[in-house]
């Protein structure tokens, strides 16, 4: 599936600190590796409702780390999947009476201007569930004759052969060969399977489904039903995939094992990158990824923004109503990408009051006044992407910048100004 197209980042002298990231498996801030190459993978979106206001912090979030290895002068592997098939989708497809096929077509499409417009680098590669199908089968097929998975006979209304990825198998280590320490549920989360349940219910999982080994086991492989997509499985027969092994899969062929980051928002945590874990240890003997950091959750108003409340907030909509990209963006930075927050009307207007009070500093830049703004960003991108950090230190600068200029200090240094304009673009992904 083709990507978007990113805009060319300028290239700027000097050098980024060792970068550090928060981990969830630990909950700390941690040192990434260093070397010449960096790998990540981002969740993308299931194309409905496309891009709402936490979508797009949780690109934008990243973003900001891909564009930190790049000053960093790392190579980066960047893929991203879109789950072009899934319940949802199809729930949605058949409320709105339209073809599944052309509302995730039409979604995905309004989310790659989406990303175009806040200046969202695109991913290396771009991969569909659909286009993953063949890739997923065999995948399956391993787990089953390891043991890992297995059939669910029919019960109440469901066909026979449903497929389930084994928790208590994949976990007890008697299939691992590599690592003294396999996988284990809660590795990820840190959860007790008791917290785990209704946890698993309510974010797609079937905890009570008749016939399973544990109530956490996770579908892989759903054979046909009437009325539903299907697809040649081999000796799977007809079905699809489940969501969880559509990205373990992906992420395993066009990645190092284990990469970098396995990034996301904080939804994701569990059950979607604890089962990740769990598929991709299965099936190499090696865990999924190095590192795995997640973005907090948006809100509208002080209240939870969600599809099924109907209250969100979409790039497209504020585009539509006039509102520059840069300034979307810039508000989405005013937050911390690992805290909960709020859009409101008011983030959006001081966003929009400090980007033109930037473009007014632009003109007036002091001489020497650039590089020690962008030792100061670059700094607080390599402290776990403390974009609101960065953000103060440009706002000082241009309060600075325009009261030397009412004060006639100086002249202002055309060279400076191209410099502090080049790094906010680079370094935030914010044009001025």
């Amino acid at each position: 599936m083709k990507t978007w197209k990113s805009r060319p980042v300028p290239e700027l002298r000097g050098s980024m600190p060792q970068l550090f990231l928060h981990e969830t498996t630990v909950n700390a801030v941690t040192a990434l590796p260093d070397g010449d190459q960096a790998s990540l993978y981002v969740c993308g979106i299931t194309p409905y409702d496309a891009t709402h206001m936490g979508h797009a912090a949780t690109y934008v979030a990243f973003d900001l780390l891909n564009r930190t290895w790049c000053d960093a002068g790392r190579t980066v592997s960047y893929v991203q999947n879109v789950t072009d098939v899934d319940d949802p989708l199809l729930e949605r497809a058949t409320r709105d009476g339209v073809d599944w096929r052309e509302l995730a077509k039409e979604q995905t499409a309004l989310f790659h201007a989406d990303m175009e417009a806040l200046n969202v680098l695109a991913p290396d590669q771009y991969i569909g569930a659909v286009e993953a199908i063949e890739w997923i089968v065999p995948e399956i097929q391993k787990l089953l004759e390891a043991g890992i998975a297995y059939r669910v006979p029919g019960s109440a209304g469901e066909p026979d052969g449903d497929i389930y990825f084994s928790v208590e198998a994949a976990s007890s280590g008697e299939h691992a060969q590599g690592p003294d320490v396999p996988w284990w549920l809660g590795q990820v989360s840190g959860l007790e399977p008791e917290q785990m349940v209704p946890v698993f219910a309510e974010r797609g999982g079937d905890p009570q489904r008749s016939g399973k080994k544990h109530p956490l086991d996770a579908l892989l492989w759903r054979v046909a039903r009437d009325g539903e997509p299907s697809w040649d499985g081999d000796a799977l027969g007809a079905g699809r995939p489940g969501w969880h092994i559509e990205c373990t899969v992906i992420a395993q062929r066009f990645l190092p094992e284990p990469f970098t980051v396995q990034g996301g928002g904080s939804d994701l945590i569990f059950p979607h990158h604890e089962m990740g874990a769990g598929h991709a240890f299965a099936l190499s003997n090696v865990p999924m990824a190095q590192h795995y950091t997640h973005t907090g959750m948006v809100g509208l108003d002080g209240e939870k923004m969600s599809k099924s409340l109907g209250n969100l907030v979409l790039v497209s909509k504020l585009r539509a109503d006039g509102v520059e990209p840069a300034a979307i963006r810039l508000a989405i930075l005013n937050n911390h990408y690992r805290a909960d927050w709020s859009w409101s009307e008011g983030l959006l207007s001081n966003a929009q009051q400090q980007l033109a009070t930037w473009r007014a500093a632009l003109d007036l830049v002091p001489a020497g006044s650039a590089k020690p703004l962008v030792t100061e960003i670059r700094n607080a991108m390599a402290a776990d992407l403390d974009a609101p950090r960065a953000l103060a230190a440009v706002d000082l600068w241009a309060a600075q910048a325009l009261g030397a200029a009412a004060g006639e200090a100086s002249e202002p240094s055309e060279r400076d100004g191209a410099l502090v304009s080049d790094a906010i673009e680079a370094l935030l992904g914010i044009e001025i």
